[in-house]
């Protein structure tokens, strides 16, 4: 199996797998598979400083992001906040596991900006649905979720997209494909 498509097989499961134990008390368990995913890609990278600067960067973002949606009440958690007004330890991590898709799996939005945008304006409000589906979180208004998950998907896409190209922990392999 090719990187992109490993890494891509290894994002949906842990993603699934996170996203179903952050609606349970079994909440750490998927902060827990995604260190082990993001360990495992940092030793598979050509240049794992680089690509952990990106999964760090990924942490901050998610944290201000998503713990700015909570404090809103745009998203509510009912397992893995760490302190209130804080957005769960879990789907912070899972910020983690999104920055290792940038230089493999998604590694075609670097192409354009403004599909990065789009597929981010798109993709996470429909992740943040589907993990409302399996019980992990809940808004007191979906319609004004959706937008504000819209508008900084879109921001934070297309910023993670345009880094990941500074901080390619797999440049060398691709430039050897190229």
């Amino acid at each position: 199996m090719s990187d992109k498509l490993t890494n891509l097989a290894i994002f949906q499961l842990v993603w699934f797998a996170s996203v179903l134990a952050g609606g349970t008390s079994w909440h750490w368990l998927g902060t827990l598979l995604i260190a082990a995913a993001v360990a495992w890609q940092l030793r598979r990278a050509d240049y794992p400083g680089r690509e952990m600067r990106l999964v760090l960067l990924a942490v901050c973002v998610g944290l201000v992001w998503d713990s700015l949606l909570v404090t809103l009440g745009l998203t509510r958690y009912e397992y893995g906040q760490v302190l209130p007004g804080l957005a769960p330890h879990w789907i912070i991590a899972l910020w983690a596991l999104f920055a290792t898709t940038l230089n493999l799996s998604m590694r075609w939005l670097r192409k354009s900006l403004w599909l990065a945008a789009l597929f981010g304006a798109v993709g996470g409000p429909l992740a943040y649905l589907a993990g409302s589906k399996l019980g992990s979180v809940s808004f007191a208004s979906t319609e004004s979720a959706m937008l504000a998950l819209a508008l900084g998907w879109a921001l934070f896409t297309t910023l993670m997209v345009f880094m990941a190209g500074r901080l390619d922990g797999f440049a060398y392999r691709d430039s050897l494909s190229s």
